[in-house]
């Protein structure tokens, strides 16, 4: 993939994101795509957190699901929907940002398997905090532009 090609599915991707509502609402961000490969993140912020402080977790695991369907989608270039995802919460996500980075394992012309680990970032460190796997389904062809870019 170019440079060019590869923005122009960041800015695609970027512009997908803008309009899920609850995906503003959290203040994700984009920070890479491409074919098979996404890295999300959200700032941490007090709205996001429980009770005992920590990040909650249905933001780590929106994080989670939102890469692992970027991830599929980008590698299968159809419109996708997440079909199942698993994820193990492994520590507190205590910390000033949350990054998910996922990427496809196996891409068919169904379905996707992704697998994303989601850090927490603190003073600059990464520690791991979550793992999770999905199952990524399609839901219609791609687009005539989108099934004529090259990887």
């Amino acid at each position: 993939m170019t440079p060019e090609q590869q923005a122009a599915l960041l800015s695609i991707g970027r512009e997908v994101l803008s309009q899920q509502a609850f995906s503003t609402l959290l203040g994700a961000e984009l920070l890479s795509l491409r074919p098979g490969h996404c890295e999300l993140a959200v700032a941490v912020r007090d709205e996001l957190k429980q009770q005992h402080g920590f990040v909650h977790g249905g933001v780590v695991s929106y994080l989670a699901d939102n890469a692992l369907t970027y991830a599929g989608g980008t590698a299968m270039r159809v419109p996708v929907v997440t079909a199942e995802f698993k994820i193990n919460y492994l520590r507190p996500a205590m910390g000033q940002r949350l990054v998910a980075r996922a990427q496809a394992l196996y891409v068919g012309k169904a379905q996707a398997v992704c697998r994303c680990d989601v850090f927490v970032v603190n003073e600059g460190v990464e520690k791991l905090c979550a793992v999770a796997q999905g199952t990524i389904a399609r839901i219609g062809d791609a687009p005539p532009a989108a099934s004529s870019t090259e990887a």
